[in-house]
């Protein structure tokens, strides 16, 4: 039987309070509900609404890495974030290049029921630069690939890239970019600047950076397809984007929520925790990127959570893996970064966290309005439950948070993925229950 639930009181992005009646996988009624026979009542007094959160750049692991995170536990690390859908990178092994690999992901994140997980294809062949994947079969399989990426690493071959842009035209994809042109890039360790020379690590230039997204919004330019740049970290970078988007290119672009809050200077003390490509950078790109945000030069958040077991993190700086855990922090990194100081409310973190991923992976389902007859996608958030942010909350397999011990704004409060609840009162629900509501709600999507 299909969970009914009435949240009551609770206060939309616009501002305004509702009571919200959630049943058979849709948003049955909103406004003033007096009454929901059988349902159970969710209090949201003080709790902001928000459209469930999707992710459009998420490390999954599975297949190959089971040992850092698998598609069970990765959902339910974002059900614990309030994330209802994720995309999931290819970087697996083996790696999300066909049709076979991409659908079999999608089935796994169906089983599970935390979360809706979409698959992100490889651009090239085991992700090696040299010949392109098979972009059309995925596109054409039951997971519908429509992003494609080799997040990992750049493709850094201009004919392959003005390739790859062009064959996505005929089925409305996307390439998504790891922008780093790997000669400038060789042996780096962090940020390159004033601080890796003090620190003797060598330094990744923010050029290496910039100069891929310049070249790929011209070729986007030149063919007349879609570019999404990912993990944007300098302020270079955000004037290029600027730039491109002034002339009308159809170029997208995410930050991740560490970007918009730690800086270089945290690699001082070279804890593992830190590392992650691209690098943190200087406290004046941050700012860059939390206006780039605000003004829409940058259109989403996305976390690139990126687990690793513990002896990939736990060694000296320069052999410990790149990567950071991020699902079951994002919100309220994104409350302290931009949210807090006034830049964004919660109508725009509704957008830069649900919609505008929706649409830029062309998802359907997830990123509406909380109305009747929208999906219900629903993730309940109290803005004033300030706590340090400790191992307790994090639900994946992997610990490498950069947030261990730091004080956060916020915390979410229930995650409700099809119109059931997937995490309530500090837990994930057991992956039993889930499975089972799963199943429910698929046959009642089927009618």
């Amino acid at each position: 039987m299909a969970e009914r639930f009435l949240i009551r009181g609770a206060t939309l992005p616009t501002g305004e309070r509702t009571d919200l009646l959630l049943a058979d996988g849709v948003i049955a009624e909103a406004g003033r509900i007096a009454d929901a026979a059988g349902a159970t009542v969710v209090d949201a007094d003080g709790l902001v609404a928000l459209p469930g959160l999707v992710d459009l750049h998420t490390h999954l692991r599975e297949p190959g890495y089971e040992q850092s995170e698998t598609v069970l536990t990765g959902t339910q690390a974002a059900a614990a974030g309030g994330f209802t859908a994720v995309f999931a990178m290819a970087n697996t092994f083996p790696v999300a290049d066909t049709a076979g690999v991409v659908e079999q992901e999608a089935s796994l994140g169906r089983a599970a029921g935390y979360a809706t997980v979409q698959p992100i294809g490889a651009v090239t062949v085991g992700l090696k630069g040299e010949q392109l994947a098979e972009l059309g079969a995925m596109a054409r399989s039951r997971a519908k690939v429509r992003v494609f990426s080799d997040d990992g690493f750049c493709v850094a071959d201009p004919l392959l890239m003005r390739r790859a842009l062009e064959y996505v035209k005929a089925f409305d994809g996307v390439i998504a970019q790891h922008a780093q042109e790997p000669r400038l890039t060789q042996g780096a360790q962090m940020n390159e600047g004033a601080l890796s020379g003090e620190l003797g690590l060598a330094g990744w230039p923010a050029v290496a950076e910039e100069s891929i997204i310049a070249r790929d919004v011209l070729l986007a330019e030149h063919v007349g397809s879609r570019l999404h740049v990912c993990h944007v970290s300098t302020a270079g970078s955000v004037e290029v984007i600027r730039w491109a988007k002034a002339r009308g290119i159809a170029v997208t672009a995410e930050v991740t929520p560490h970007h918009l809050l730690l800086t270089e200077d945290l690699v001082a003390s070279y804890d593992p925790r830190f590392k992650v490509n691209p690098p943190l950078r200087r406290a004046e790109d941050v700012e860059a990127l939390r206006a780039a945000l605000a003004d829409g030069t940058i259109d989403i958040v996305a976390t690139d959570h990126a687990p690793h077991p513990v002896e990939a993190k736990e060694s000296e700086w320069d052999a410990a893996a790149n990567g950071m855990v991020g699902l079951e922090s994002a919100l309220a990194v994104v409350h302290a970064a931009v949210v807090e100081n006034g830049l964004l409310d919660w109508s725009d973190v509704a957008r830069v966290m649900s919609a505008t991923p929706a649409r830029i992976g062309r998802l359907t389902g997830h990123g509406q309005a909380l109305a009747a007859g929208s999906p219900a996608e629903v993730t309940l958030y109290d803005p004033a439950a300030a706590s340090d942010f400790s191992l307790e909350r994090l639900a994946g397999r992997s610990a490498n948070s950069p947030y261990l011990g730091r004080r956060l704004p916020g915390r979410v409060v229930a995650t409700f993925h099809a119109g059931y609840a997937t995490y309530a009162d500090g837990a994930v629900r057991p992956a039993d229950e889930v499975a089972r509501l799963a199943d429910v709600a698929a046959g009642v999507a089927r009618g």
